[in-house]
């Protein structure tokens, strides 16, 4: 789950019910008895859940399938009907949702609504945004949803920087948006949504890390969090976005100007324990470094979701991992541990 300061964790407490605290005991638990027993176990139901609103995307980043148009799943909006029934079966449990996988979420019309359904059932609710869709009136609803934590993707402080990475954005319309959501918590006395920018550090903007900083406290973000890239081609980084600052760098450089993953792929996996993804529409997939759904753990269309938690292909996949991680195309290039630093 992602990391937290102190006001976010008060409010994430108060989601806490007894049946939620004892699901994630029983979920923490089956990781280390999948250790201790060097064989996969898994108790209780996820605690986190990312559920994609949309793989629609205004934006063209070069290191996104999205933004390249380059899927092969079909591209789609998240149907509010489906999306409560879905809720409804896990929401006992369910701790933190995540309204994003791929796409920009404020693409689909009922985003809001269902942002709105799920905190009425008690979850802590997260979207992340290119905020370019953050006018007056969707900022007061955003406000007025209940949504607990808003990730604001801002990657560059002018808009030459800016556009290297989200090509096609403009860098007015994310501050605009930004002031909207921090006037509106003003007006309508609101200690939600969480605000922050989370600015992803490559190359080209690197230069700017404590321009980003500057910026956040003139507009009133809650705070700034820097993310590693991840680069499929990491060998040969061919758009040139692997930052010098090997702090922000998922990858370490070789004596011949190729890079490797500095990560050691152990053969275990939190998130395989407490999370995992729902496209938009209803196959469940491992974690979001599938982002093409290639490994169909199920279909909600066809099974409930706890049916589908407990199944065979569920389990063939944690048994593979347990075994051989590094043959896992979705984990070879994996960031776990090494993709986001506080400010």
């Amino acid at each position: 789950m992602p990391e937290f300061n102190w006001n976010d964790t008060l409010n994430l407490a108060g989601k806490l019910t007894f049946r939620r605290f004892w699901n994630g005991v029983k979920v923490m638990g089956s990781f280390y008895a999948s250790r201790l027993l060097n064989r996969p176990v898994q108790w209780g139901y996820p605690v986190s859940i990312s559920f994609e609103p949309t793989t629609s995307c205004n934006l063209r980043c070069p290191e996104c399938p999205s933004g390249l148009r380059a899927f092969t799943r079909p591209t789609g909006m998240l149907e509010k009907d489906f999306f409560t029934r879905t809720i409804d079966e896990i929401h006992r449990e369910l701790l933190y949702l995540i309204f994003y996988f791929q796409g920009e979420p404020y693409l689909n019309p009922a985003f809001l609504d269902m942002v709105k359904y799920a905190s009425s059932k008690g979850i802590y609710t997260a979207t992340s945004t290119n905020a370019h869709y953050l006018n007056d009136a969707a900022a007061k609803r955003t406000v007025e949803s209940g949504l607990d934590r808003l990730i604001i993707s801002i990657d560059g402080t002018t808009q030459d920087v800016y556009t290297q990475y989200r090509v096609g954005g403009n860098l007015e319309k994310v501050i605009a948006g930004a002031k909207n959501i921090v006037k509106w918590k003003k007006e309508l006395n609101s200690k939600t949504p969480f605000v922050f920018f989370q600015f992803l550090v490559v190359k080209p903007n690197e230069h700017q890390i404590e321009d980003i900083k500057r910026l956040a406290k003139e507009v009133g973000v809650d705070e700034v969090r820097f993310k590693t890239a991840q680069v499929y081609d990491y060998e040969n980084d061919p758009n040139n976005l692997i930052p010098e600052n090997q702090k922000f760098s998922r990858y370490k450089k070789n004596p011949d100007g190729s890079y490797k993953a500095r990560n050691k792929l152990a053969n275990r996996c939190w998130k395989m324990q407490h999370s995992n993804v729902i496209t938009w529409d209803g196959l469940v997939v491992p974690c979001c470094f599938d982002k093409d759904a290639m490994h169909r753990l199920g279909n909600l269309k066809n099974q409930t979701f706890k049916e589908i938690w407990h199944n065979d292909n569920y389990k063939q996949f944690r048994n593979d991992l347990m075994k051989s991680r590094k043959n896992i195309d979705i984990c070879a290039n994996c960031s776990e541990g090494v993709s986001v630093w506080k400010d």
